[in-house]
């Protein structure tokens, strides 16, 4: 495979002892991508986010366009390697993490394999996702409803708010 593009999403909420706070670990991330051969196309500004259910602190989120000659299954392997090096521990879901790496979209359209769904199931319905995405990829189209990035944070801006955790209104 030649290389390809992803935007892949990043947040963390705990400090680390070598990083410090949560928008230098986002940084620091990207400098981890790029140690492992992941070319930075663009990288988002960080945004604040509040937490959603029991994580507590609010996040720091971003996004990253990178490129790389990885298959989508080894790219989200070298995710969660990263993870694991920054101290991630698989925990409760929607709890508080050092660093939280997602695939959200990949330019050859969409994928699914066993662990791995592409584009991210439910990029389009948060705001902590798409803020940082319209930075780097607002023309990026999702590959199965073909809106734009600035499309569905647009079209999600105009709707109610939705509880994530039990995906009610």
């Amino acid at each position: 495979m030649g290389k390809t593009s992803y935007v892949i999403a990043l947040g963390s909420n705990r400090r680390h002892r070598r990083y410090g706070a949560p928008d230098k670990i986002l940084a620091a991330a990207c400098g981890a991508l790029a140690e492992h051969g992941v070319e930075l196309l663009d990288v988002a500004p960080t945004f604040r986010t509040a937490a959603v259910g029991p994580a507590g602190r609010s996040f720091a989120n971003g996004a990253a366009h990178v490129a790389s000659a990885l298959d989508p299954v080894a790219m989200l392997h070298l995710l969660k390697r990263i993870e694991t090096d920054f101290g991630r521990r698989r925990g409760r879901r929607w709890g508080p993490r050092v660093l939280d790496l997602d695939i959200i979209l990949w330019s050859q359209g969409s994928w699914t394999s066993r662990g791995l769904t592409i584009p991210h199931p439910g990029f389009r319905m948060r705001r902590f996702v798409l803020d940082p995405l319209i930075s780097i990829a607002a023309d990026w189209r999702d590959p199965l409803s073909g809106q734009t990035i600035r499309q569905l944070r647009t079209r999600l801006a105009s709707r109610k708010p939705v509880d994530h955790r039990r995906g009610a209104a």
